[in-house]
Formats: C-alpha cells, sequence, structure tokens
C-alpha cells in the first residue's frame, strides 16, 4: 500500500498532512485506514516538510519514503512509492491523506477486485484514486509527468470502476477546510 503524502499543499497554505480531524493528523488516519487492511507493507511518500510529518506516523509501523523530487508532482511522489514498493508485491493500493472519507471498508472493497486490470475509485464521473494497481502497470505509472496522476491512463484503460463517492471530498483549499469545520463541527474537532 502506498499512502502519497508529499506535497506541499500550496493551494491549502499550511501543510494538509498535519490537518487533525477528532484529534489524528490526516497522515496518521490516512496510515491507520492502511493498517486496517493487514497488508503486508504500507509505505508513506513524505517530501514537503518530511520531518514534521514522519512524527506523526512514528509510534506507526509504516515505512516512511522520501521523495526528493516531490516538487515535481505528484508523478514523483508515486515514482518514488513504486520504487519502494516490495520486490514480491504483486499489486498496491494508492491512496492519498487528503480524502479523508475514505474508510478502510472502502478500500478493501477495492482490493476484493484486484486482479490484471487496475481497479479504481469512481467518483465525479470518472476513474481515481484510491485506486489498485497489478505490477504489469507499474512502468505505466512510472512514465507519468508532472502533477499529473493515473486518471487519464485510468480513463484510457479498460479498469475496473467501483463507486466511491466518498472520495469525491478531498481537503486542497482553504474554503474545503472551512466546509470540513462547518459539517462536521459536531462529530469531529478539526484543527
Amino acid at each position: 500500500m502506498l499512502v502519497l503524502a508529499a506535497g506541499g499543499s500550496r493551494r491549502l497554505g499550511r501543510p494538509k498532512q498535519l490537518v487533525r480531524i477528532g484529534g489524528s493528523s490526516l497522515v496518521a488516519r490516512a496510515a491507520t485506514r492502511a493498517l486496517g487492511l493487514a497488508p503486508a507493507w504500507v509505505g508513506v511518500v513524505l517530501g514537503a516538510h518530511a520531518s514534521r510529518i514522519a512524527v506523526e506516523l512514528r509510534a506507526l509501523p509504516v515505512h516512511p519514503i522520501g521523495a526528493r523530487r516531490w516538487r515535481q508532482g505528484l508523478s514523483a511522489s508515486l515514482r518514488a512509492g513504486l520504487r519502494a514498493a516490495p520486490a514480491g508485491a504483486t499489486h498496491v493500493l494508492v491512496m492519498t491523506v487528503d480524502q479523508w472519507r475514505v474508510s478502510t471498508a472502502e478500500l478493501r472493497r477495492l482490493l476484493a477486485h484486484a486482479g490484471r486490470v487496475p481497479v479504481a475509485a469512481r467518483y465525479g464521473g470518472s476513474l481515481g484514486i484510491p485506486a489498485v494497481f497489478p505490477r504489469h502497470w507499474w512502468s505505466r505509472l512510472a512514465r507519468l509527468q508532472g502533477d499529473r496522476g493515473a486518471r487519464a491512463l485510468l480513463e484510457r484503460s479498460d479498469a475496473i470502476g467501483i463507486p466511491l463517492e466518498s472520495a469525491a471530498e478531498d481537503l486542497d483549499t482553504p474554503q474545503a477546510l472551512s466546509r470540513l469545520r462547518r459539517q462536521h463541527r459536531a462529530k469531529f474537532n478539526v484543527l
């Protein structure tokens, strides 16, 4: 499993990985959801604010992965994570920290369909992450450039789409953070 947490959070204006919901940072929440699947390995890709974010992961049995070229965008984080994945891995589930509503049960639904083709969340009319990629797809992912993920590749493939509307709600802007605070004030303490 790969948790992508290397971005600079330019649009949010602060490290989104460190935003706290219900007492836990987004990066710790994502890593905990990944660990809830009992995978053989969980890698967390770090870049911007790496030392501060790594502190949030100290107590968790995850493998921090440095993405030295994180400024090149999502594709650089993905390449760093894939290089660090265990040699015997047959699939990798890729998720981000800012899709805070995605649950372990939903990730399990994606993994249940893992096979020869990618399995991706379907939301907002298209396919995206979280997604499970078979190993023979990793070379395609490694060729991605810039701040673009695998969405275009998924859309042009025979990927299996699993409806997952919770993945549509991410935390990228101050407006999204304000909305999160307003909508979930009673349920979560959002800092």
